[in-house]
This record gives C-alpha cells, structure tokens and sequence, in this order.
C-alpha cells in the first residue's frame, strides 16, 4: 500500500524565517526585548495562542504589556507575518501530484489564527486556492483548532484517530527535530527536512526508501 503522508506547514510547504520576527518585534519595543520565540522553544504567551486559548486581540495586548511594544494591531500583525516567506509552486504541485496517485495527505501544523488568515490570503492571491493549504491536502490538523500542539504526542494520536491510520503506515515530513523525536517515539516513520534539504528533492527518494529507510527509531 502506499504510505500516508502527513506535513508539517513551516519549513516544509512554506519557507520560514525564524530570525525575521524576533528581529521585527524587538524594532517596535521601548525596552529592545527579543521576544522569547524560536523554532526549538517558546515562551507561554505563543503556546496559548497555538492552541487557541487567546484570541488575536489578547494576543497583542500580551505581546505589549511582554515585551513593551509600542504599535498599532496592523505594525504588531506586520512583525508577526515577518517570518512567513513563500510557498513555492513546486512543493504544491508536488503534494497534488502525490494525492492523485493516491496517497493520503494532511497537514499538522503548530499555529495560530492570524498565520493562517495570512497564509490564505497569500495562497488565494498567488493561487487562487478557495480553501487555503486545504485545497491541496486530504485533511488540514491546525494546534490552535484541536487545542493541542506539538511536540505533545496527544496531537499525533488525535491525527492518527482521526485519519484511521496506522502509525508505521505514515511518512511524517517535518524540519523541527523536538516534533521528529516524538513522531518516532510513537511508531511513525519520518523524514527530518533539516537544511539543505528541500521538499521537492527529498520526498521523492524517501518514498523511493520507504519503509526500510524511514523505519521508527528502535527503543
């Protein structure tokens, strides 16, 4: 059978510049703060805001009273899209392409509701997509929707419930290595789309491999 596919969103359909917030943030604060954010860890503020426990309102009056940021919602807004790039054509294609030969597809994704109101409006824009990412994709997992984010293992089982997979049938691709580490704890197998890696390279050789290569680490 073909292996089921299950995507990570940032570094992997969408190009990511961690450094890029961080940096656009600390331009709006009194006090010079860098914001307590990166891809390996992250401060409570963002956690709650993932899982949906914070409306984007709340969000930015914590981001204020945080970190002493003097802007309006649209510069706040602005410094939080800083780290979303692109989403290149290729890597959309490419997931089409593998959902017509029939393999199953979704999206998990840590993030939270102001990421994907922009992403869709950059995918309607460039792509004309109706749905956002979900217009390529079986199903759409997002952490602030199910409540729950990685590397929590609670929202891997909630995607494997829901999508009745079995975890050694699935090909998890994903470039944060806390997210990797608790895929393989949990019996998928996994491609790490560490730099330099890209999607479009390294998907098709790993499906190639698939399962000896990409079989869960051994405890």
């Amino acid at each position: 059978m073909l292996p089921h596919l299950l995507f990570d969103f940032g570094g992997v359909l969408i190009d990511i510049d961690y450094a890029a917030t961080p940096a656009a943030m600390r331009r709006l604060s009194r006090a010079e703060s860098t914001i307590e954010f990166t891809q390996a860890s992250q401060a409570e503020l963002f956690d709650k805001f993932e899982t949906g426990h914070l409306s984007p309102a709340e969000f930015r009056a914590g981001l204020r009273a945080a970190y002493a940021l003097d802007a309006s919602d649209a510069d706040l807004d602005a410094a939080w899209h800083a780290m979303l790039l692109g989403v290149p054509a290729d890597r959309l294609a490419l997931v089409a392409e593998l959902r017509r030969q029939g393999h199953q597809t979704a999206l998990l994704s840590n993030t939270n509701a102001l990421h994907i109101a922009e992403i869709n409006r950059r995918l309607a824009g460039e792509y004309g997509f109706a749905h956002g990412i979900a217009d390529v994709l079986d199903r759409v997992f997002y952490s602030q929707e199910v409540g729950l984010r990685k590397p929590g293992e609670e929202i891997f089982r909630h995607v494997l419930r829901e999508m009745n997979w079995q975890p050694e049938d699935v090909l998890f691709i994903e470039d944060s290595p806390q997210h990797v580490a608790t895929a393989r704890q949990l019996g998928l197998r996994v491609l790490h789309l560490a730099p330099p890696l890209t999607l479009t390279t390294a998907l098709p050789e790993a499906l190639r491999a698939f399962p000896q290569e990409y079989a869960p680490a051994q405890s």
